[in-house]
């Protein structure tokens, strides 16, 4: 089980801040997950073609199982992750997004500018986050009971979680 975690964020891929969000995703992981797994961190600027190519070159070339992006899913300018999760993905799995704005509006208003959401290419999930580390608890905590099933779905690696941490939910098991 591979898991890439990928912060897009132009800032921080200079270097001009230290990346919160992407530690906070690898540490609600070890938290979570109680089977082996593995974790490729990638840094990468806002914009099309660098999300795109980090993207495809981990689902295409490491094959990862699930990628966790962070970053880049708010109205500004440069914030393209959705439009690029479009083009290199053949599904959308917009629950997952809608239940992530959901839970995220109970504790902040400008939940509604988020534009997270979950997508498939080949046999990788990957799940839209958003960027504060708190909010990232928060949505994983939410999204992953579906994330284990929604992996054996598309033919992906197995991942089991820690039932004391995500009360994960598979049919028939």
């Amino acid at each position: 089980m591979q898991i890439g975690v990928v912060t897009i964020s132009d800032r921080a891929s200079r270097g001009e801040y230290a990346d919160k969000s992407g530690p906070a995703i690898a540490l609600w992981l070890k938290t979570a997950i109680s089977s082996p797994y593995d974790v490729v961190r990638e840094t990468v600027p806002d914009g099309l073609e660098s999300v795109r190519d980090c993207v495809v070159r981990l689902c295409d070339e490491l094959q990862v199982d699930l990628i966790l992006t962070t970053g880049g899913t708010g109205p500004s300018p440069r914030d393209l992750t959705p439009e690029v999760m479009q083009a290199v993905s053949s599904k959308e799995l917009p629950g997952f997004g809608e239940l992530m704005r959901r839970v995220s509006f109970q504790q902040v208003p400008t939940a509604i500018l988020s534009r997270q959401s979950a997508y498939v290419r080949g046999k990788t999930l990957i799940i839209n986050l958003p960027g504060s580390p708190g909010a990232i608890n928060l949505c994983l905590q939410t999204v992953f009971p579906a994330v284990p099933y929604c992996l054996d779905l598309i033919g992906a690696g197995r991942i089991d979680v820690d039932p004391l941490v995500v009360a994960a939910y598979r049919p028939n098991s």
